[in-house]
């Protein structure tokens, strides 16, 4: 018999940065209702402060820290304030990215790209670095990286976005593979278009009646028949942060509808 048990996280302490809207807060109240006590993270304190509250009310103990997971001198302090606190890091969730910005190969600017690889990519690896340490410690846990499924189908326009994205699948690659034996896992789930504040500002410059229209165009070209909902993520994130996930490490877990399997183009 399967034993459910094995997906509960009652006990465990997890670290979701980008935590105050979209996937990151879906993330946040959906280990909190699998049992675990949350610490949300993300520049803005008033947004954390109300996801924490939801968190608490759950049942859970929640934590909100201000912090900017891409400036290097943030990581430490936050990873601090967590253990003072709780004495202990089960799973991190690398949530925090940046909006893609619109440009091309040939008109981005070195500005664009060190905004966009600091907090995607390089905020993202030294995050888990020092998150890692403390899990060595400790006997293991679990590290769970978004990435995208421009990751693996690059998207016109958005290439800088794009190649971080990549970038953040092989890198969930090689904390696995060092990892593992500190009984460290490490994957990454890979959303499509969800329906995120990040999605609508593809159409933020448009008429209301045009941006409507083309979000619908959006819909018809994944494979399911529409955009995905943040909350439709949480269930991959609850399998890989738990015991049943025991013997999965380096994956990549797709949500997006069936889009890198369908031939027509679409925005994320």
């Amino acid at each position: 018999m399967t034993d459910l048990s094995r997906f509960s996280l009652e006990g465990k302490v997890a670290i979701v940065t980008g935590g105050s809207r979209g996937i990151g807060r879906a993330i946040a109240l959906g280990l909190a209702e699998a049992g675990a006590n949350v610490v949300v993270t993300s520049r803005k304190l008033p947004d954390l402060e109300e996801v924490a509250a939801e968190i608490r009310k759950l049942g859970r103990k929640a934590m909100p820290i201000a912090a900017h997971i891409g400036k290097m001198d943030s990581i430490k302090p936050l990873v601090d304030s967590v253990m003072k606190e709780f004495g202990r890091i089960d799973i991190l969730v690398n949530n925090a990215g940046c909006t893609p910005a619109m440009g091309t190969i040939l008109d981005n600017e070195e500005r664009l790209w060190d905004t966009i690889m600091n907090l995607n990519l390089k905020g993202l690896y030294f995050m888990s670095q020092a998150v890692a340490r403390i899990m060595k410690e400790q006997g293991g846990g679990s590290i769970i990286n978004t990435a995208s499924m421009d990751g693996y189908k690059p998207e016109p326009y958005v290439g800088i976005y794009s190649i971080s994205k990549a970038a953040v699948i092989m890198a969930t690659k090689s904390m696995a593979l060092e990892l593992a034996p500190f009984n460290i896992r490490a994957n990454a789930i890979a959303p499509g278009p969800i329906t995120t504040k990040m999605l609508d500002s593809h159409w933020a410059h448009l008429p209301e009646e045009q941006a409507k229209a083309e979000k619908a165009e959006m819909a018809k070209a994944v494979p399911l028949g529409r955009i995905g909902e943040p909350d439709e993520m949480v269930g991959a994130v609850i399998y890989l942060a738990s015991d049943a996930s025991s013997y999965t490490t380096g994956d990549t877990i797709l949500m997006d509808g069936g889009c890198t399997v369908a031939s027509p183009e679409f925005v994320k």
